[in-house]
């Protein structure tokens, strides 16, 4: 298990390496994912602050969605994030993956933060 965790920390600290490279100071979009919920932020790396966040475990997504585990789950949080990071002035982002593939939930987030109006 101690295997999993640091090849993890690895993927992880080599996209984030790439991403500060590429940013030019653009703010992150920062996804986990657990086996029950997904949670996504727009992190301002400069200042050290989240300027947005929203995840499937919000009383709101709890009660409007059947699963915080699904594809569709993820979709709303994306726009809903996306909503959010609007209202605080950023329309341009970096999309952080973390350690997990761009395919499924991911994909699904960024897919849903794009229709809300963010553009990476």
């Amino acid at each position: 298990m101690a295997d999993k965790l640091a090849l993890q920390q690895r993927r992880r600290a080599r996209l984030r390496y790439q991403l500060r490279i590429k940013s030019g100071g653009r703010p992150r979009l920062s996804v986990f994912r657990s086996g029950k919920h997904i949670y996504a932020q727009v992190i301002d790396d400069r200042a050290g602050r989240t300027l947005a966040a929203a995840s499937s475990i919000e009383k709101a997504q709890r009660d409007s969605l059947p699963t915080g585990a699904d594809k569709n789950a993820a979709s709303v949080v994306g726009k809903l994030l996306a909503e959010r990071a609007l209202a605080a002035g950023v329309t341009q982002v970096v999309f952080d993956r973390g350690p997990y593939l761009y395919h499924g939930r991911v994909k699904a987030l960024a897919d849903g933060a794009r229709e809300g109006g963010l553009s990476f």
